[in-house]
């Protein structure tokens, strides 16, 4: 049985706030990185049926996150995928890729939900009846299970990526700027994969 409210983790209190209806949750992986693709997920959670243990994605282990999101898959009403590009950010700022990345992700579900639930302080200007939640991630149940599928599904990619691109350590670092990164980037350059708006990589561009 999912967890309807518990003092410190995420709950369905958010959820119940609008119910009768399908209620869906929102989060996003890949704001901050260098490269790779921002990716967002929609996640409608059966309040009967939720898996235990259900967090913030950043507060859970890589194993705990990986069994997590095929419980998730499996159990969920339904879920949806969506990203936006490096071409995209670089296109439209990393806020508005974001907002995309979400829309598409909600679009992707096979239902329609009453309301949507958002990771952060704004929604997307989209058709949707929606609430933004700051760290809605650690209160609301299906924006944890939002935010687990949205960072396994980016960490794949990136690792993917890796294997192509083998001198960044984007099998670790996932495309942010620590210190590998950073000079891989100084010795070998910007890849297609980059995101050429973002200062540590603009500035080599320039060079």
């Amino acid at each position: 049985m999912g967890r309807w409210a518990c003092h410190g983790m995420p709950d369905f209190a958010h959820e119940l706030l609008h119910h009768p209806g399908l209620v869906a949750g929102v989060d996003e992986a890949g704001r901050g990185p260098l490269a790779g693709p921002v990716v967002a997920a929609a996640v409608i959670l059966k309040r009967e049926d939720c898996p235990e243990g259900l967090n913030d994605s950043k507060q859970l282990s890589a194993a705990r996150r990986a069994v997590l999101e095929i419980e998730i898959k499996a159990r969920a009403v339904c879920f949806g995928i969506g990203m936006a590009s490096v071409e995209e950010i670089d296109e439209i700022n990393i806020l508005w890729a974001t907002m995309l990345a979400m829309t598409r992700a909600v679009d992707a579900l096979a239902h329609d939900c009453a309301h949507v639930l958002v990771d952060g302080n704004r929604c997307p200007k989209w058709r949707y009846a929606s609430t933004a939640i700051v760290e809605g991630d650690a209160k609301c149940l299906s924006i944890a299970a939002a935010s687990i599928l949205a960072k396994e599904e980016r960490d794949r990619m990136m690792i993917a990526a890796a294997r192509e691109h083998p001198h960044y350590g984007w099998e670790s670092n996932k495309g942010y700027g620590s210190a590998k990164h950073l000079a891989a980037l100084r010795e070998h350059g910007v890849t297609p994969l980059h995101r050429r708006s973002f200062a540590p990589v603009a500035q080599l561009v320039l060079i």
